[in-house]
């Protein structure tokens, strides 16, 4: 196997919060490729999955697939396949619900993921987690749903049972998005997520250097630093805004955008 394609991708997200990913999924890609057959990785953030498509983009005969468990789920797991393998690989995901009396407690997303990471369970072994009043779906590696079924017992100050839940009852994700249109002094992150979100730009400064602000799925370093058409900022506990438009400077030389906001 040439090493010039891995030392490119490598090179390419040094540095970056990708690092890591980038090295452990171009090992899986070229394991794929030596066996001609198939590799299956962990649940991948959409940064990640970005980094699967590139390295399958930069590898002639290697294919990638994804799958969360149901329609819309944003953590995904990859397969990187060779193109000649005749076979279809699973993908080996389950559902466990997690359920709870809702009259006494409220439990969140944040909850239940704490729950599960104080039982050791590694990030990339879970999906998306669907919380509702009093229950949780948990999309997870199917090798690891016996242990949660018997070892998640309480979430917060609240007891719960587990039991393994059908796929096919998770209704496909449905988005909803608004559209702003706005004025900004400038392309800077802050100007952008202030505009977005509906806050001031010292607010989204302020988020930015507690980390809540990400660009791309990668944290923010600096409130100057600029966007462009395409981006995506996604900030805890509000969502996700598109960039869908630049649309040039006005006559008071402010810049006309176009924002997409997923609630």
């Amino acid at each position: 196997m040439a090493s010039g394609q891995r030392d490119k991708i490598i090179r390419y997200y040094r540095g970056t919060e990708g690092a890591e990913t980038a090295e452990r999924l171009v090992d899986l890609a070229e394991q794929a490729l030596r066996s001609q057959k198939f590799r299956l990785t962990d649940f991948l953030d959409p940064f990640g999955q970005e980094i699967a498509e590139t390295i399958a983009a930069n590898y002639p005969g290697l294919a990638v697939d994804f799958d969360g468990g149901y329609p819309g789920a944003e953590r995904c797991r990859a397969v990187f396949k060779d193109k000649t393998f005749g076979g279809t690989p699973g993908f080996e995901i389950t559902v466990v619900r997690a359920e709870w009396n809702g009259q006494f407690v409220r439990l969140g997303h944040r909850d239940v993921l704490g729950a599960l990471m104080g039982l050791g369970i590694e990030r990339g072994k879970l999906g998306d987690i669907l919380a509702t009043q009093e229950s949780a779906r948990l999309l997870c590696d199917a090798k690891i749903a016996p242990f949660l079924i018997e070892h998640l017992t309480q979430i917060g100050a609240a007891s719960v049972q587990c039991s393994e839940d059908d796929l096919a009852a998770i209704a496909p994700k449905e988005e909803r998005a608004k559209e702003i249109r706005a004025t900004v002094a400038s392309l800077r992150v802050d100007s952008i997520a202030a505009a977005g979100f509906g806050f001031s730009r010292s607010r989204a400064a302020a988020d930015i250097k507690a980390e809540k602000l990400k660009l791309n799925w990668q944290s923010v370093r600096s409130a100057s630093q600029l966007v462009k058409e395409g981006d995506v900022l996604s900030m805890r506990g509000r969502g996700r805004l598109e960039v869908e438009e630049v649309r040039g400077q006005t006559k008071k030389g402010r810049t006309s955008v176009v924002l997409k906001r997923y609630l």
